[in-house]
């Protein structure tokens, strides 16, 4: 049976998960915020014409910063159960390098770049990908269940 656990005895698996959700959370309200992203009236809300840039180097739209915010609260409401968790790593890891793929072979002023993408998008997606696959297989290797 998978339940929610306490925060005591969460998983290093469901612990992973709540911290990438949490991480996505603020990656998306930093994206809102002017100054720490810069070009912020240049933000539009999809495609490659956005000028903004979160951090002065990642280009985000206000779709791509809404994308940041759904994706954290998967990972926060995911991280309540072993599986959840498993799966918003391995499953959105695995979204993250599809992601790295497409920003690859779409030019970067193409109306097809709606998210829209840069290259330094593009390598920090491959290395979400990785680490987050990487996570959710090696941390749910061995389950650890509670005994009553």
């Amino acid at each position: 049976m998978d339940t929610p656990r306490t925060s005591a005895a969460r998983s290093p698996v469901q612990l992973a998960a709540l911290v990438v959700g949490v991480l996505f959370l603020l990656v998306g309200v930093l994206g809102f915020i002017p100054g720490i992203t810069t070009g912020y009236d240049d933000l539009r809300f999809a495609g490659h014409h956005s000028d903004a840039h979160l951090l002065g180097v990642f280009q985000v739209s206000i779709l791509h910063n809404i994308v940041h915010l759904l994706f954290g609260i998967a990972g926060v409401l995911l991280a309540r159960t072993w599986s959840g968790a498993r799966n918003f790593l391995v499953g959105g890891g695995v979204i993250y390098l599809l992601l790295w793929i497409y920003g690859l072979l779409v030019g970067h002023d193409s109306p097809a770049n709606f998210v829209p993408l840069n290259n330094a998008d593009n390598w920090l997606h491959l290395g979400l990908g990785i680490v987050m696959v990487a996570l959710g297989l090696a941390l749910s290797r061995r389950r650890v269940t509670a005994h009553h």
